[in-house]
């Protein structure tokens, strides 16, 4: 990278050693052709020079004088502008981890900071004002600033302040353009200034991935929505309960010892566990208009990734027994949506000796904003992370009158506060928030939930209605807690007692954690501060606030959550699915698991390597991780080949499906057709029956009356109901759930769910394989449409692309900046419920809207034979070489050499930078 020759106060910058490449050269022309013409084609004055595009590139080489350091720290960059940092205290190594990623990503950390803290319309405007309110009820950034005031430990502190130090080291002296080429765009139209980075603007990150991963909320408010079109049984066929009889649950063994009152792998359960026993309590058949709640929820993920539905990841740990290396081998690949730059950064945080002053030696990936390493190993132990989805947040029904709302008879006050939004261009605003026992009235920011309730059967001792219920949450994420004390002690462990100690603080939010050292030890532990709910409610509708028996009734006790050592199976596997089997655990964790077909492929695959007499390489955990077959194809293939299909063209694209294998490749034909037929089964037979609030939106159905809540005209016919809902999020997704609820409906041909009306020259359907037939039929026009009408020339990929956009500008800039900025498209193999997850809706579409967003295969105790990728690459600098310089290796499932020790480290840097005092 091009050294920056424009020293800032504080800092001095010398050149030195390789200022430039050729790599990506040309490129950069090409990007600097197009924002000058950006610029003309907006009609502003300004004129960007190639200077001004450059000025935020990094240096990479040289030294750099930063006020506050102790000692040198070295930062080594490999071929990929990955940095290793080396340094003699803590506080340095977190100073230049801040200076070095504010460096990439300072525009990823500042957007990210202000959404965490409400404040968005600072930067963008009025546009953000609601996004922001909501933001500001929830209160992410004050529960930030509780935690670091009150409870986070002294050392966590000194760490967050010398990360901040070092971000701030790189701010001082430069104006936006020098630190990004958005700040020179948002500067067109904004005078805004970036403003110094604090410690608490780092914990807040924490609770913006706490809401990405807050488990069922989503699911809780469809369920809700469906009682004004489906009935109790209708609803309970679309969420079936676990298959434990198909899909293993993370844990096989193991319960709560009668002894000791700890979880024990090897214990055996004495009583069936209240996980099989809970029912729902009085709020069954609630029947709330939360679709305004609904719409609000979207917008906050659209800045973070998908909502809780459909996050997933896989993990897995196989013990040296069965390996080549004779050493656990441990993988991961966390899916999230995909983001330009990605959610990661790869990093290497190195002491050059380990003393007391100077206690780190780890690498993997990093948050952008945030210190320490979150996935990846050190010099003693690995570890892995994936959603546990335990149920986290509850939606309470409260009846709220004057300055109060009800609880247990008596009416109690509000707790209140007032906060002002800046507005950039505009004027400020103020909002006031109001807050129960059970968290915040979110309601509060939409006037459609102000008669939240009105039509709910909430019981005979249900208040009166009067105006209708207010909606709060509660949410262990609004508690302060210890979740960064967690991310060092975790950086810090050497064995599986400290790596337990370290996931007891990691409380929010709540992952399954995998575990191999050195020694030849694998293990897992269940973290996270989960409710203890009572009295039949179980979390997956909204509950009566006014009534103390639905109020949580505490947390599981961290000694009592499930774990695993050593299994004698030999490995373990994570991948959203069931931590243990309910019958073998006294709490609900949550009714809203992942459905297990992820896992449990995984198993399988490990489960016929083993059980064949042969060892797993890293090159086989890397192949798992590309492995692409539909388990619903499976299923559903052989009866499709049953179907006698009288129309040519339609008979030539089932033929497609003759001999197929499975397998999603990108250049399949096979796969695309398939998956045009599931998404057209869905459509038929669920979809079309689902609430206008679960639908995409602008997709209009004629309904009955019986089928319909919706307006009436004058002749008391319905209207055109048209959906409400964005592609990406709306229902039936098409995910593993689904899957579920279709085997579970294969021996019933003639189900009612089978049944669709006449559409244009469509006949009405009766039953299973007429559905079948019909969604075939249009399955193959639908691709005619998309892909032309010879069907050689069909491809998976040709569907299923994956775009990358840059965000705030990359999504909601002008078309041209978009264009600048935006990478892509790729044609993607893979799909929905494969272990190589590129998720897609099919409500929606085929378009990739969640991705492995990065995949590592560490190679315990021989650390630099390990490998990874990252979705993009190490820059957030648009025009840089760094941009999505791993993104076709990532496309294509290749990995990058990953270097941890000194010399292994040398031999593959490229840049020095010396940070100097």
């Amino acid at each position: 990278m091009p050294a920056n020759t424009t020293a800032s106060s504080g800092t001095t910058g010398s050149t030195g050693g390789k200022t430039g490449r050729k790599k990506g050269r040309r490129a950069r022309l090409i990007v600097i052709v197009l924002v000058l013409a950006l610029v003309a084609g907006i009609g502003y004055g300004a004129f960007w020079s190639v200077s001004t595009v450059r000025a935020s590139y990094p240096q990479t080489t040289g030294s750099i004088k930063i006020d506050g350091l102790d000692g040198n720290v070295d930062v080594k960059r490999d071929n990929y502008g990955i940095p290793q940092l080396y340094a003699d205290t803590d506080a340095d190594l977190f100073r230049a981890q801040g200076f070095v990623q504010a460096q990439d990503r300072f525009w990823e950390m500042d957007v990210r900071r202000h959404m965490t803290a409400g404040r968005l319309s600072e930067m963008f405007g009025s546009g953000q004002v609601d996004t922001d309110s909501f933001l500001r009820t929830l209160g992410w950034r004050k529960v930030a600033q509780e935690e670091y005031d009150n409870v986070l430990s002294a050392d966590t502190k000194k760490n967050l302040q010398a990360y901040a130090d070092g971000v701030n080291a790189y701010l001082k002296g430069r104006d936006g353009k020098d630190i990004s080429v958005e700040y020179a765009a948002l500067g067109l139209t904004n005078d805004y200034k970036p403003a110094e980075w604090t410690p608490v603007d780092s914990v807040a990150w924490l609770k913006a991935m706490a809401w990405d991963l807050r488990g069922n909320m989503q699911d809780e408010i469809d369920r809700s929505l469906m009682t004004s079109r489906l009935d109790a049984k209708k609803i309970e066929d679309l969420y079936p309960p676990y298959p434990y009889k198909k899909h293993k649950p993370i844990v096989e063994g193991g319960a709560i010892s009668s002894v000791t009152g700890k979880f024990d792998p090897d214990a055996t359960p004495s009583s069936p566990g209240l996980g099989s026993d809970t029912v729902q309590g009085a709020t069954e058949g609630l029947n709330t208009q939360l679709s305004s709640l609904s719409d609000t929820l979207d917008q906050i993920p659209a800045l973070l990734g998908p909502n809780g539905n459909g996050i997933g990841s896989n993990s897995w740990v196989v013990s040296g027994d069965y390996t080549t290396t004779g050493k656990p081998l441990l993988a991961n690949d966390p899916h999230l949506a995909p983001q330009l730059p990605s959610l990661w950064y790869q990093m290497g945080l190195h002491c050059r000796e380990i003393t007391a002053k100077c206690q780190y030696d780890t690498a993997g990936y990093t948050f952008s904003g945030m210190p320490g390493v979150i996935i990846g190993h050190n010099q003693d132990i690995a570890w892995g992370f994936t959603n546990l989805g335990a149920d986290v947040t509850d939606l309470f029904l409260e009846k709220v009158s004057g300055d109060g709302y009800l609880y247990d008879g008596k009416v109690k006050p509000f707790t209140t506060r007032d906060e002002t939004i800046k507005v950039a261009g505009g004027k400020s605003r103020t909002i006031t928030i109001r807050e129960t026992n059970n968290g915040p009235l979110v309601s509060d920011r939409s006037s459609e939930l102000e008669t939240v309730g009105q039509k709910a059967p909430v019981g005979n001792s249900a208040p009166d209605r009067a105006d209708g219920y207010a909606v709060a949450l509660k949410w262990t994420a609004l508690e302060p807690g210890k979740s960064m004390d967690a991310v060092f002690e975790l950086n810090r462990a050497k064995d599986f007692t400290s790596f337990r100690k370290a996931a007891e603080h990691f409380e929010v939010p709540s992952q399954n954690l995998i575990y191999a050292d050195t020694k030849g030890h694998i293990g897992y532990q269940a973290p996270g501060k989960i409710p203890i709910r009572a009295n039949g409610y179980d979390g997956s509708v909204p509950a009566p606030g006014w009534d103390p028996r639905s109020q949580w009734k505490g947390y599981i006790p961290f000694r009592e959550l499930p774990y695993e050592y050593d299994p004698k199976r030999g490995y373990i596997v994570t991948a959203n699915q069931p931590v243990i089997d309910e019958k073998k655990y006294p709490y609900l964790l949550t009714k809203d698991w992942g459905y297990g077909t992820r896992s449990q492929r995984i198993n399988d695959l490990i489960q016929s390597k083993i059980k064949g007499g042969g060892k797993i390489s890293t090159e086989d955990m890397q192949k798992m991780q590309m492995d692409n077959t539909s388990e619903i194809a499976a299923l559903l293939v052989p009866e499709l080949m049953k179907i006698n299909i009288s129309d040519k063209s339609v008979r030539e694209a089932q033929k497609l499906l003759e001999g197929w294998d499975y397998t999603q490749e990108s250049d399949s034909a096979a796969a695309a057709y398939f998956n045009a037929v599931w998404r057209n089964i869905l459509k038929l037979a669920f979809g079309d029956k689902l609430p206008k609030e679960l639908r995409v939106k602008g997709e209009c159905l004629n309904v009955t009356r019986a089928d319909s809540s919706g307006p009436v005209d004058e002749q008391g016919k319905l209207v055109r109901e048209c959906g409400r809902r964005d592609a990406d999020t709306a229902q039936p997704d098409g995910g593993d759930r689904w899957y579920q609820v279709v085997a579970n409906l294969m021996d019933d041909p003639n189900s009612d769910w089978w049944k669709s009306p006449r559409s244009g020259r469509d006949a009405a359907t009766e039953n299973r394989d007429q559905l079948f037939a019909r969604a075939m039929t249009d399955a193959r026009w639908e691709l005619t449409a998309k892909l032309g009408k010879d069907i050689t020339t069909w491809s998976w990929g040709r569907l299923h692309q994956l775009t990358l956009k840059n965000q705030t500008l990359g999504t909601e800039g002008p078309g041209l900046l978009q264009r600048v900025l935006n990478r892509g498209p790729w044609n993607i193999g893979g799909g929905e419920a494969a272990v190589n997850a590129t998720g897609w809706n099919a409500a929606g579409g085929y378009d990739v809207v969640w991705v492995p967003s990065m995949r590592m295969v560490v190679n315990v105790g021989d650390w630099d034979k390990s490998r990874w990728i990252n979705l993009t690459g190490a820059s957030g600098h648009a025009f840089a070489a760094h941009y999505t310089d791993q993104t076709d290796k990532w496309v294509k499932g290749e990995l990058l050499d990953w270097s941890f020790g000194t010399n292994a480290v040398m031999k593959s840097t490229t840049d020095t930078l010396t940070l100097r005092p």
